[in-house]
């Protein structure tokens, strides 16, 4: 045996474990999936029947409230690409300008990811509905007082919160990763050449970071799209369905309302679809503007 056939080898014995759990653990289950998808399987009898493109077209046309879910998950996409990006940079900017505290600033922003966003939500559940009313009660903050729960027009805002909470901290680190990469002594030359902090920035900074800000927008994107911890834990798509999202409409489909679980994979096979084509328009905008910058 060759050395570099035997390199081959020796590689290909420690990938293998991984790619083995990936067959699994992930490409089965989606496999398996997509199959399902055409039929009407219940999920729990032994037989079922293949139903083509019915559950995809029932979908798409006759059910409103994954129809409605899909609206709410869009708006809510919307609000955390660019929140949860801008704001992560922003902290990112003002956490690295510090000399000395810098790392407990890093680390004080990077706990609530290392808790999990199901006993977050359920923290955030107890801040809205007792600890808000209380401040609003016994203090000026008066405007605190609202129906952060069960009024459709703040639980949105309500599992944003709690959202960017639990994910501003992960984006935060990368940016940070990113402008410690800057080149210094191109910031030093912006400055000689009468370049103040903002054009510094925009000019020098923001080209050498883009690439870190298409790993962000495609990570939030992903995120976004699969929200289902946050909202599961305040508000369980309520009041009603107003705030149901896609992957809680699939789970409520398959596991507690009717037990269609090849109507629920058929969603959640739409769902992938979607993410897919938007992630990749968005990272061939991005790597296009890469090579611009």
């Amino acid at each position: 045996m060759t050395t570099k056939r035997k390199k081959t080898v020796i590689l290909l014995a420690f990938v293998f474990p991984a790619l083995l759990f990936y067959a699994v653990f992930v490409l089965a289950p989606a496999f398996g999936g997509a199959w399902y998808s055409l039929t009407n399987w219940n999920g729990l009898n032994r037989t079922y029947r293949m139903v083509g493109l019915a559950n995809y077209i029932e979908a798409l046309t006759a059910d409103p409230f994954f129809l409605k879910s899909v609206g709410f998950t869009l708006k809510y996409v919307v609000f955390m690409v660019v929140l949860q990006n801008a704001i992560a940079l922003l902290l990112a900017v003002l956490v690295e300008s510090r000399r000395r505290s810098k790392v407990w600033f890093r680390t004080i922003f990077f706990m609530p990811n290392m808790i999990s966003l199901i006993i977050g939500g359920f923290m955030w559940l107890f801040i809205f509905t007792k600890v808000l009313p209380y401040i609003a009660e016994h203090s000026v903050f008066a405007f605190l007082d609202k129906s952060w729960i069960g009024d459709p027009a703040y639980s949105f805002f309500a599992i944003v919160i709690v959202s960017l909470w639990g994910g501003v901290g992960y984006l935060m680190v990368i940016y940070i990763a990113s402008l410690q990469g800057v080149p210094q002594h191109l910031k030093e030359a912006a400055a000689m050449d009468g370049a103040n902090a903002f054009k510094t920035f925009r000019y020098v900074t923001l080209p050498m970071i883009y690439p870190a800000l298409t790993i962000g927008i495609f990570l939030t994107l992903n995120g976004s799209f699969k929200a289902f911890d946050a909202v599961y834990s305040l508000t369980g798509g309520g009041p009603g369905r107003s705030t149901q999202v896609i992957a809680l409409n699939i789970f409520e489909e398959a596991f507690k309302s009717s037990n269609r679980y090849g109507y629920a994979n058929a969603k959640a096979m739409i769902l992938f679809l979607v993410v897919f084509l938007i992630t990749l328009i968005q990272l061939w905008l991005m790597k296009r503007r890469e090579v611009e910058s």
